[in-house]
């Protein structure tokens, strides 16, 4: 069993063993900024209030920053800004700061180590939950679900530098594409988008026939 996997079943939120492989996060684009500020704000969204949380490296700072700017461009609360190093002694006080106001949401930028780690300490110690969790680009790859765990990350969506959208379920992180997303934000389930009863049906007929054959024949376009 690899070291990352042992890590990430143990209690203590601290990832001990493992190395810090993965590169400082790149700086946030506007289409990236604009897909985050369209998830928070979806079509029967509540969400008013949230509290910001970003690395100490400058790009995670710099794209919580330009989160904040815009949020509260749109007269919207940010409740708490909160920062951590790479490798701390503990995640408590940075998980406490986070959840103290009892936010709508949670904002995050930052490398997939140093989030990986505060998301235990915030799973297990507060109220904090990841399905009203967003994140920006950095923190959509299989990476930080390896080192959380799939349950501690259950649900954190976010967007991508091209201006689509992730999310995080059962251990899988999903892409999806621009319009893809433009589309779910306005309430067209991918389910429909990608014409799945018609999959099914076209299965039946032929059992060869891929998921992924139906997606090119549709236009659509999905990345696991």
């Amino acid at each position: 069993m690899s070291l990352i996997r042992d890590a990430a079943r143990s209690r203590t939120p601290k990832l001990r063993n493992i190395v810090a492989d993965s590169p400082a996060p790149n700086a946030h684009t506007e289409a990236e900024l604009a897909a985050l500020i369209g998830l928070l704000t979806a079509p029967r969204s509540r969400i008013r209030s949230v509290a910001v949380g970003h690395g100490r490296d400058a790009e995670s700072r710099t794209a919580a920053q330009a989160f904040i700017r815009a949020w509260q461009a749109l007269h919207r609360d940010v409740l708490a800004v909160v920062d951590w190093p790479e490798d701390a002694a503990s995640w408590l006080r940075p998980a406490r700061r986070l959840t103290a106001q009892a936010p709508d949401a949670w904002v995050l930028a930052g490398a997939p180590l140093g989030v990986a780690q505060l998301a235990r300490r915030l799973r297990q110690s507060t109220e904090w939950h990841p399905a009203r969790t967003f994140g920006f680009a950095s923190l959509g790859t299989p990476r930080l679900v390896e080192l959380a765990g799939a349950d501690t990350v259950h649900g954190l969506r976010g967007a991508s530098a091209d201006g689509g959208t992730w999310d995080m379920r059962h251990g899988w992180t999903t892409h999806y594409e621009r319009e893809q997303a433009r589309r779910i934000r306005a309430g067209e389930t991918l389910r429909k988008q990608t014409s799945f009863a018609d999959y099914l049906a076209q299965r039946t007929d032929d059992p060869s026939y891929t998921f992924r054959q139906h997606l090119r024949r549709t236009g659509g376009a999905i990345e696991e």
